[in-house]
Formats: structure tokens, sequence, C-alpha cells
């Protein structure tokens, strides 16, 4: 029980900040106003990456050890967080941000020294090495990773649950090789906890607060550092392939939206109203029943990864099961339409 202190801890920390910058976010204009696309009512205060990341770090310096990779982490983190204030106060564009994911990526690679040198064995007998490849590869997965949470926070509570879902079972993996890393995803549950009361007014109206690009990207980038430090050969908490188990909703999500856009001839990080949660709604869910269906899919899929490590279920198997679950979602998100009259017609 040596998590539930920094867990109580953390969460008091993110709750006090929550509080004390509500009024001064009012002050400076870092509130989310509706439009077109954003069908919420009045200016909502975007402090919940803010409170999250004081939340952690406040309760870092008591309760994680700290090492030179760890601070790496803190720098990197904090520079994706004021990225994504900028972000959220001036809608910054597309290559600047893409610019500023580099540069975070870099210091996870060069700095602390981690980085994906393998894909393991997904094709069969054979290890995928990557080799210096790798250093491509995990800048791709950090900017992917950090997208992939960015583009999922459309509705309340979403992004918020599906990186607790995240966060809870990379926990519970590291703890299995009693890695002091496991402590990170128990802070951020416990800051994530603090911010989904607010956003979800649960168990009571507090003053409804939003994420924000700074908190989502925030997510991102902490997932994607924890997946390759816990598949590395230093950690060995899960293999590579297990990754993509936890974080299954948003990268799926992430990557099937990409693709449509493309196809249109559109930018791929163009906003649109075509996520798997708009789909939901356009079934005729609302939106706390589409918040709960989306979780418990993520869940579900993160709670596969953990019992097919567990179970040492061959990687090639666990990778075709991934692709194909894949693929069935693009060829339904490609005939939404068809997909949604199925649905009413079912209800």
């Amino acid at each position: 029980m040596d998590y539930v202190i920094p867990l109580l801890a953390t969460f008091t920390i993110s709750f006090v900040a929550i509080k004390l910058i509500k009024p001064l976010a009012v002050k400076v204009g870092l509130v989310d106003l509706p439009n077109d696309r954003k069908l919420h009512v009045g200016a909502i205060p975007l402090i919940g990456g803010i409170s999250i990341f004081i939340g952690v770090l406040m309760a870092s310096m008591f309760f994680i050890e700290q090492s030179q990779a760890f601070n790496i982490y803190l720098i990197s983190s904090a520079l994706i967080l004021f990225l994504g204030v900028l972000d959220d106060k001036y809608d910054l564009s597309v290559k600047l941000r893409m610019t500023a994911q580099v540069i975070t990526a870099s210091l996870m690679i060069f700095g602390a020294g981690f980085y994906l040198k393998s894909l393991g064995y997904i094709v069969g007998p054979f290890e995928i090495v990557l080799g210096p490849i790798g250093v491509l590869v995990t800048i791709l997965a950090v900017i992917g990773a950090i997208n992939a949470f960015n583009m999922v926070d459309g509705i309340d509570g979403l992004a918020g649950m599906l990186s607790l879902v995240t966060f809870t079972a990379l926990a519970f993996l590291l703890s299995r090789v009693n890695n002091d890393w496991y402590l990170l995803p128990v802070l951020f549950i416990a800051a994530l906890i603090a911010y989904l009361m607010f956003n979800l007014s649960w168990p009571k109206n507090f003053g409804k607060i939003f994420m924000g690009d700074a908190g989502s990207m925030l997510i991102g980038l902490t997932v994607v550092w924890i997946l390759v430090i816990g598949s590395s050969d230093d950690v060995q908490a899960f293999r590579p392939v297990t990754a993509l188990y936890l974080i299954a909703t948003p990268l799926m999500d992430m990557a099937a939206i990409m693709h449509r856009r493309i196809r249109k001839g559109v930018s791929p990080f163009k906003a649109d109203r075509e996520h798997l949660h708009h789909i939901f709604e356009r079934a005729g869910y609302n939106r706390r029943q589409t918040l709960i269906i989306i979780t418990c899919v993520a869940a579900f899929m993160a709670f596969v990864g953990c019992m097919s490590e567990i179970y040492l279920v061959s990687e090639w198997i666990m990778f075709s099961a991934f692709l194909s679950l894949f693929i069935l979602y693009s060829i339904a998100l490609q005939h939404v339409w068809q997909v949604l009259s199925w649905v009413r017609r079912g209800n």
C-alpha cells in the first residue's frame, strides 16, 4: 500500500491547484469559447493540464527518486505543457506544434537515452530489430501518442478517462517487475481523478474546467515515455506489442481519421466531427452514454493487453489481432452511415 499516500497527496495538490488557478485563467483569457464544433455553454477555463502537471511535479519531489532520466522527463513535459498552453491561448500552427513535439522526443532519445530498439517478434520467429532506425520510429511514436490523446479530447471526460485506463494498466504492469517508474502513472491517476471531478461535475458541480491541449499533449507525451521505458531491455515490464492495446482506442481513432482526411484531400490535422464519439452521438447516444461505452471498450482492450502479457501470448498473435481490429474499425468508419442505420434499426 505504499502508493496510497502518493495518491492522496497528488490528488489534494491538483484539486487545490484547480481552485487557485481557475480565477486567474479567466482573467488572462485562458478559456474555451463555444463555436460550431464546441457546443458547451460559456467560457470554460483550460487549466486541467496545468493542474495535473502541478500535482505530479510537486508530489514527485517527495515520492519519486530523482534521476537524470526523470529530470529530463520533467523538462520535456514542462516544454510540452508550455506549448499546449500557448496553443490553447493563441491556436498555434501545426508546423510549430510538430517542431516542439520533435524537440521533446529528442530530449527523451538523446537526453535520457530511451528509444525503441526492437518491435519484438510481431511477424513470427524473427525479431524486428530497429537499430538506428529506432530513433526515427520513437520520434514518430511520440508525435503519434501526443496527437492521439489530443484528438480524442472531444467530449467531457473522454481524454481523462481513456488516459486513466492507460495509466492504470501501466502502473499494474510496471509494479509487477518492481520498477520505480510505476509511481509516475500512479501520480497521474490521482491528478486525473481530481481533474475529472471538475470536468464531469461529479460528485457535485465544482465548476467545469477543460483539459485543454496542454493536458492532452502532456498525457500523450507521458504515456509514450512510459511505454518506451516499460518495453525497454532494462525494464522489460511488457513487450512492445502490448503498448498497442494500452492505447488502442485513441490510437485507432487517430489513425483512421487521419487516413480518411488524407483521402478527402484535406490536412490530416484539420478538425472535424467524424471521431468515434461523434459517431456514437449520431447513433442516438448521449454524451454520458458515449463516454461510458468508449471507456469500457478501452478498458477491455487494456485488460486483453495485460492478460496477454501475463500469459505470454505470442506477439505475432497479438499483433495480428490488433491489426484485424484496426482494419475492421477503418472499414466501419468509411461506411459510417450504413453502420449508423444498422445501429438505429437495432434500437
